[in-house]
């Protein structure tokens, strides 16, 4: 039975208490860079989950951390024991950033995929609660395949983020399941006694939509169908015959570079994401000898003046924060990376007015398609 806001746990079991400062604090800084002034590195969800490690003496076991956002739980509850399971490739630069900052060595093994399973027997999980909650089941029955029925499972998250689906998720692997009193806006959530009958199911989505059929594995963007913005992109792409090179920026599942491939079954066509799931979900949906993945959050691999056409639903999102110091640093690079007279088409809701910050940096823009929520530009170098 899940047990909610249950006072501190007896002294033979771990202890929920509030955050008692005495952690050493490291800088951690965000990366890529904003403008936003008012987003940080960190909450006081990574600040109640450090603490409540170092509380019951849990830092030297050997641990699991998924989802720390920049580093702060890597850098506060290092040990040589230590694994973090890493979707995003930015996520991985920062944490590699912040470790380095605050001279904390970590192995390249000690980083892993959340697809890829290691013979290792975990004793302590750490999850910073996603906004994905497919993602977040991912990751609890990524981290059971490697538990035993004396781990336990320490997840964190802000209040304000809170979801019955939390519950319903974990309940399925998990029969103790308690949850703290708020500290800061944040509260903790203990899962232990991992169930005998734990859940196997697949966790691919089967998206039957038109124009095409897609799948896509847990916690890649829009899980149960095509978003509206890529559908109205989809109804209003422009690209000419004779392009030979393609980039599908933002590639998510890959469905923009698929209706791609099909107008252009010749052109070399090259997607990139900065999840590692989302590439992953694209190799299941666009196959060819002239299709080219890339698990990565910039365009510093191509050259200057290399790309034709460009397409994309660009985010501009980071869990629940909105920053859009990352489409526009997108739009500079994609700049970069296109021929003379070359095109980036790309959606885009239309309260984030994108046409003044495109016009900086394009010949022409074009507004070629709008409804109520969206607007479709092409720009040319």
């Amino acid at each position: 039975m899940t047990k909610i806001n249950k006072p501190p746990l007896t002294h033979n079991q771990h202890t929920i208490n509030f955050p008692t400062q005495n952690v050493t604090q490291y800088k951690i800084k965000r990366f890529p860079p904003t403008n936003n002034n008012t987003l940080r590195a960190f909450n006081t969800a990574d600040q109640f989950l450090a603490d409540f490690v170092h509380q019951n003496q849990l830092s030297t076991k050997t641990t699991f951390i998924y989802n720390d956002s920049f580093g702060y739980l890597a850098s506060h509850l290092y040990s040589a024991k230590t694994h973090l399971v890493v979707n995003l490739k930015s996520q991985t630069q920062a944490i590699q950033n912040n470790l380095n900052y605050n001279k904390i060595e970590f192995k390249n093994s000690q980083f892993i995929s959340p697809l890829l399973k290691k013979d290792i027997n975990i004793e302590v999980g750490i999850i910073k609660i996603p906004k994905s909650m497919d993602l977040f089941e991912l990751y609890l029955q990524h981290l059971c395949h490697h538990l035993d029925k004396n781990s336990i499972v320490i997840c964190g998250f802000m209040t304000r983020h809170f979801t019955k689906q939390m519950i319903t998720i974990a309940e399925k692997y998990f029969k103790n399941i308690e949850q703290s009193k708020a500290w800061k806006k944040s509260r903790l959530m203990i899962l232990k006694e991992l169930k005998d009958n734990e859940t196997s199911q697949s966790l691919i989505h089967q998206i039957h939509s038109q124009p095409e059929n897609i799948q896509q594995y847990y916690g890649v963007f829009s899980a149960k169908n095509i978003d509206y913005a890529t559908r109205f992109l989809i109804e209003n792409i422009s690209v000419s015959k004779n392009v030979s090179s393609v980039l599908d920026l933002a590639s998510g599942n890959g469905i923009l570079a698929k209706i791609i491939h099909q107008k252009l079954p010749h052109a070399q066509i090259h997607l990139l994401d900065d999840s590692y799931l989302a590439i992953e979900s694209s190799k299941l949906n666009v196959k060819s000898e002239n299709i080219h993945y890339h698990h990565q959050y910039n365009l510093d691999d191509f050259e200057d003046n290399y790309f034709h056409y460009i397409i994309s639903n660009p985010p501009f999102h980071i869990e629940h924060e909105i920053d859009i110091s990352l489409p526009l640093s997108l739009f500079e690079q994609a700049h970069r990376c296109l021929v003379e007279n070359g095109i980036l088409q790309l959606v885009a809701n239309q309260h984030l007015n994108y046409k003044s910050h495109l016009s900086k940096l394009f010949s022409k823009v074009e507004i070629t398609a709008q409804n109520d929520k969206f607007v479709v530009y092409a720009c040319q170098k």
